[in-house]
């Protein structure tokens, strides 16, 4: 059983910046394709960004491209989520989720463990 754990969320003006971390425990965390996700309010939870399990790959969704960046440091069992020049329309829980698989999924139903999530606010 994996256990997921995010922090760094909180209330930023637009253009500013945040790191979110996810630090994951009960699996040996190489194993494990890592990603993040949002929910803004009042809509479905979105694909954010995927990294492999090397960190060597990584993906984004089309609206965060160029503006956010996945990392994992795997001797500390982490995933981390640097988010610059940040909007409003980012705003949302932010989740981060992990699948024992090389696959880099951008779906939730395939992933098999989350965190419970943290909150990011950005305000105009």
């Amino acid at each position: 059983q994996v256990q997921l754990v995010e922090s760094g969320g909180g209330l930023v003006q637009a253009g500013g910046s945040l790191r979110l971390s996810c630090v994951a425990s009960g699996h040996t965390f190489i194993s494990l394709t890592m990603a993040w996700f949002r929910q803004p309010p009042g809509k479905e939870r979105e694909y954010v960004a995927v990294i492999s399990r090397s960190g060597n790959i990584r993906d984004y969704a089309g609206s965060v491209k160029g503006r956010f960046t996945i990392s994992r440091d795997n001797a500390k069992n982490t995933v981390y989520l640097q988010m610059n020049n940040l909007k409003p329309e980012d705003t949302g829980v932010y989740y981060c989720a992990a699948k024992e698989s090389s696959a880099l999924f951008t779906d939730t139903p395939n992933y098999d463990y989350w965190g419970q999530g943290t909150q990011v606010t950005v305000s105009s």
